[in-house]
């Protein structure tokens, strides 16, 4: 691996010398996502290929910590951990087999199990970076708290490749739930959110939550029990529905994870809204509702300056997750940052990439 990081560093040092962009590539599954632009001929061959470099470089299930390449397949990750009977516990998407590690953490999305869980920022523990002069910089290491000041490894959380190139991380890992059970309930969205605000303050084992349907319509709400049988078999009583089979009940979760259900048809645009799960039904179209409420889904044309306002006031923010043919905003894909998060944007950009070589204008417009 040592020759592979090498070659990296070779071409970051070619590509500002001729001060060229450097596009940060893994398996390209998520190439869709973020202000995406493919690479012109102008651009040169400035391709920073990451697939070489992978393996998990160690594995300490009693610690449950594992730190692995960046190039490394996120399925050959999950498969050494299940082999252990642990798993990673914001349930990231693939959305192609080949996906990785890094790209994963680059992108910074979870899954089904974030509600409870927590997202995929809350398990970093410390990532090594490769700078614009060539560096390589650590940040964090292999447990909870060991940092004064930034937390830089979170910060490349969901930072698109644009402050370096990541080469490895750490991240905690968990156990596999003892048991898993998801029932299945008919309601109006209204409904739902109202029974997501009635379980978020009871003490129970809920893992994911879904409601997919129309606006005024009557749809389907999921609910997964994961834990002890017992606190399921109470949970069970309370919420009601009908159990799913096992298969139906993994395929269900797979499919949303990896947005291959009819809803996410990629022929139509799709927005993604951040909101508080306060938040009441928004009555825009055909809607998948995710973490109690935390995440609505709104599948075909919307208008990007009205839906971004709802979210802003509503308290939270809206992105155009996949735009299916269709112009984005002119400040891009994602909703504007405050003026406070966009300072400290810049300034990190400033310090570890004041070249601005990586990923131009992938998060950000203008960086």
């Amino acid at each position: 691996m040592d020759f592979v990081l090498s070659e990296l560093c070779d071409q970051v040092m070619t590509a500002r010398a001729g001060h060229k962009p450097l596009f940060v590539m893994g398996g390209g599954s998520k190439a869709f996502y973020g202000n995406y632009r493919p690479v012109t001929p102008q651009d040169g061959h400035c391709l920073l290929d990451m697939t070489p470099f992978r393996g998990i470089v160690s594995y300490h299930p009693s610690e449950l910590v594992v730190t692995v390449r960046a190039g490394t397949p996120l399925a050959e990750l999950e498969t050494a951990l299940a082999e252990h009977g642990q798993m990673l516990a914001f349930e990231p998407p693939h959305f192609s087999p080949a996906a990785t590690v890094g790209g994963c953490v680059a992108a910074g999305l979870s899954g089904p199990r974030r509600m409870s869980a927590g997202a995929l920022r809350d398990f970093v523990l410390g990532a090594r970076l490769l700078d614009s002069d060539g560096r390589v910089l650590s940040f964090g290491g292999e447990v909870m708290k060991n940092v004064a000041g930034y937390d830089v490894s979170r910060l490349l959380a969901g930072s698109h490749g644009i402050f370096g190139a990541i080469l490895e991380v750490s991240l905690k890992v968990v156990p596999k739930p003892i048991e898993e059970v998801t029932l299945a309930l008919p309601s109006t969205q209204a409904q739902a959110l109202a029974s997501f605000a009635l379980w978020r303050g009871k003490p129970l084992p809920i893992s994911a939550t879904s409601w997919t349907g129309a606006a005024q319509d009557e749809g389907l709400m999921h609910v997964r029990l994961s834990g002890a049988p017992p606190a399921i078999a109470s949970a069970r009583q309370l919420i009601g529905g009908d159990a799913l089979a096992p298969d139906a009940a993994q395929s269900w979760w797979t499919g949303l994870r990896e947005q291959t259900h009819a809803f996410f048809a990629p022929a139509r645009p799709l927005w993604r809204l951040a909101l508080p799960p306060t938040a009441a039904a928004l009555g825009h179209g055909p809607t998948l509702i995710e973490w109690g409420g935390g995440q609505r889904w709104l599948s075909g044309q919307q208008d990007a300056a009205e839906l971004r306002e709802l979210a802003q006031r509503l308290g939270g923010h809206a992105t155009l997750f996949r735009p299916a043919g269709v112009k984005p905003p002119a400040d891009g894909v994602f909703h504007p940052l405050s003026p406070g998060i966009a300072l400290i944007t810049r300034r990190l950009k400033q310090e570890l990439d004041p070249a601005g070589l990586f990923n131009p204008g992938r998060l950000v417009l203008e960086l």
